[in-house]
Parts: structure tokens; C-alpha cells; sequence
């Protein structure tokens, strides 16, 4: 079924061209699917993908050092955030928001935006989870759509082998 999505898909009008139309995903689509908000704050900001930052976001965010790629330094191994949640005692207000940020994070990576891998989470999203009481404020809806659109361009392309699309969304969505 994804297979025959992905060659159904447009990138010029981000649509599936079915035999019974044009069709599409939409960001009412993603708020029902995953409820998630849709008319937030953008998910935005400068991203720095040096060691050094992703250290201390990691620090600030987990309170240790991420475990990351060997290939890619900005990239944050999502076993490692689950381990990480799971060993968070949750006997204070600080531990259960670390839990909480690291549950965000690992959703983000292993659902939502997910890549190829699906063993790692890019780390440009840390500092949205910095300040706590802002997580909420985000349109994470949106930028869920955007990496489904994104991941289906990449993937109708002719030279393209493998594909990274956020399946969950697409298999609820069909």
C-alpha cells in the first residue's frame, strides 16, 4: 500500500493522484490522527548541529550527555532516551518533567518525524523542549505534515531506494 501511495505522489502539488481524484493529507488530518495542535507557534529556530551543542541541550534536556551517532554528531540515539525515561525516578517535579521531555523526544523521533533508521532523533528539536511550559505552545501538527510532504517528495523521486515516510501517519491516514 505505501509503495503504490508513494508512486501516486506529486511533489509539485503535494497530492496522491487516485483514480478517483486528487486526494492529499491534510493538517486537520494530522490534528484528528495524532491530536496534535495545529494553530501553535511555529516549530522553528537556528539549528546548531555541533557536538558541543548538542551536549549541553542534551544535559539541559536529559541531564547527562546524549548518546549519539557515530555517523552523525546532531543525531541522538533513541534507545538511549528510552533507557534514560524509563531509570527517572519520578519523586520530583524535575524528574518527571525530564521524563516528560524525554517521552517528547522519543515520540518525536520513533513516530512523529521519524527517518530512516528509527534508532535516532535529529537534535534540533532539544531546545523546543528546554522551557518546559512551552512545549505545549508549539504547532507540532504542522511540522508533522511538513516531514510527511517532505519524506514523500524524497521518495517519489525515480533514484530514490529506500523510504523514510512517517508510516504511522500515512497507514492511519489510507
Amino acid at each position: 500500500m505505501l509503495a503504490a501511495l508513494v508512486e501516486r505522489w506529486r511533489p509539485e502539488t503535494h497530492t496522491f493522484v487516485l483514480p478517483i481524484g486528487e486526494v492529499t493529507v491534510t493538517l486537520e488530518d494530522v490534528a484528528h490522527i495524532f491530536g496534535l495542535p495545529i494553530d501553535r507557534e511555529p516549530v522553528s529556530g537556528w539549528t546548531d548541529s555541533s557536538s558541543e551543542f548538542v551536549q549541553s541541550q542534551g544535559i539541559a534536556i536529559f541531564g547527562r550527555k546524549p548518546s549519539v551517532s557515530h555517523n552523525a554528531k546532531s543525531y541522538i540515539k533513541l534507545g538511549w532516551v528510552r533507557c534514560i525515561r524509563d531509570a527517572e525516578p519520578l519523586d520530583t517535579e524535575e524528574s518527571i518533567k525530564r521524563y516528560i521531555r524525554c517521552q517528547i523526544f522519543y515520540l518525536l523521533g520513533s513516530t512523529l518525524l521519524t527517518d530512516k533508521s528509527t534508532a535516532y532523533a535529529h537534535a534540533k528539536y532539544l531546545p523546543l523542549l528546554r522551557v518546559f511550559d512551552r512545549i505545549h505552545t508549539y504547532s507540532w501538527g504542522s511540522v508533522c505534515l511538513t516531514h510527511l510532504y517532505r519524506t514523500l517528495c524524497r521518495a517519489s523521486r525515480y533514484d530514490t531506494k529506500e523510504m523514510d515516510v512517517p508510516l504511522n501517519l500515512l497507514f492511519v491516514w489510507a
